[in-house]
């Protein structure tokens, strides 16, 4: 019966994951860079990212490299490959590899670039930034709030046009 009431609740509870988000994944983030070689790990929020290797990549107008990081960590197995291409006109760009945890509705999210031109370490940087889905989630609740809020109500709409029709 209070449509707009209860979809200004829900958008307003939009409002509050997004902050609970924001927050969390600032405050709460983990942040860790270290050179590795192959065979050596790194370690963030329970979380330990090995690195594997690298592997070239080629594309239409880019060349560039992978850096294999095989990670486990909170009952998960998973593999990132973070990199950079090399574009011919625009120069390098770095390439994330991220993976999203279901159970802290995070993100970990890997970079990596060459430590040095002739030697096999690779600069990892790894970022864990738990509640950032709730941001996502934010987003969501708030359009079905609105979409609530303004969905027309019959029993509104038929008093309407009873008073329109005694106007005529």
């Amino acid at each position: 019966r209070n449509r707009r009431r209860y979809g200004g609740y829900i958008v307003h509870a939009a409002g509050v994951l997004l902050a609970i988000g924001i927050a969390g994944s600032s405050a709460y983030q983990t942040v860790r860079e270290q050179h590795l070689r192959p065979g050596q790990s790194i370690e963030a929020a329970g979380y330990t990212l090995t690195y594997r290797g690298s592997t070239e990549v080629r594309g239409a107008n880019y060349t560039g490299f992978r850096a294999l990081l095989a990670a486990s960590g909170h009952g998960e197995r998973f593999n990132l490959d973070p990199g950079m291409n090399d574009y011919a006109i625009e120069g390098p760009a770095n390439e994330a590899s991220i993976y999203h945890d279901p159970r802290s509705l995070g993100d970990v999210f890997t970079r990596a670039q060459p430590a040095g031109r002739h030697t096999n370490k690779m600069d990892v940087q790894v970022f864990v930034k738990p509640l950032i889905n709730l941001i996502w989630v934010a987003g969501f609740v708030f359009v079905a709030g609105a979409l609530i809020a303004m969905w027309p109500d019959a029993v509104e709409q038929r008093v309407s046009n009873q008073v329109q029709a005694r106007q005529r």
